[in-house]
């Protein structure tokens, strides 16, 4: 059973403050040690907001089981048209399909937001969650060995890509002083 997958607002922070936190604390998903607060997630979701970009919640019965977003992928405009998604469910909700609720839907809105293409960073060790991206299509693009560390130990970072179609074709912004 998958959940409903809708916008996050702001009462929706202390859940996601809660999932995330629990992944930094416990997992490999986020290479951090340091946890959130509300005002740090308060302001990345403004700063994704800003930036047109979704902050995304899975409910079940009335409770957030999980949140994804997508932001920009590297900050030069030659990466204007990739974005780099995350997505984080509870693990007392998984294996229901919020993970795949939420990642078609993140799909969804890039596509239709007319982007090119999708990247993930993922931890190597995390085969789930390269089989759920796998599975809608994302190719393993490169293996970084030892690029992290967390719990005393070396990670490898996979990194997994997708095109999202043929969207529009990339336009070359003009040099500062050059005619439009």
């Amino acid at each position: 059973m998958s959940g409903i997958i809708r916008d996050a607002g702001p009462d929706d922070l202390p859940r996601i403050l809660e999932i995330t936190n629990h992944a930094i604390l416990t997992g490999t998903a986020l290479w951090t040690i340091t946890p959130a607060t509300l005002e740090t997630r308060g302001a990345w979701m403004a700063e994704r907001r800003a930036a047109g970009h979704p902050v995304l919640v899975v409910v079940e019965e009335g409770a957030v089981q999980g949140f994804g977003s997508y932001g920009a992928f590297r900050p030069h405009d030659g990466y204007r048209h990739t974005v780099e998604h995350s997505l984080y469910v509870d693990p007392a909700a998984q294996r229901r399909g919020h993970g795949q609720a939420m990642l078609s839907a993140l799909i969804a809105h890039a596509t239709q937001a007319g982007l090119h293409a999708m990247v993930g960073g993922i931890a190597a060790e995390n085969t789930a969650s390269i089989a759920l991206h796998e599975r809608f299509g994302f190719t393993a693009a490169a293996r970084l060995p030892e690029v992290g560390a967390k719990f005393g130990r070396w990670l490898d970072l996979v990194f997994m890509h997708r095109l999202l179609g043929a969207g529009p074709a990339p336009t070359a912004p003009h040099r500062p002083g050059e005619p439009a």
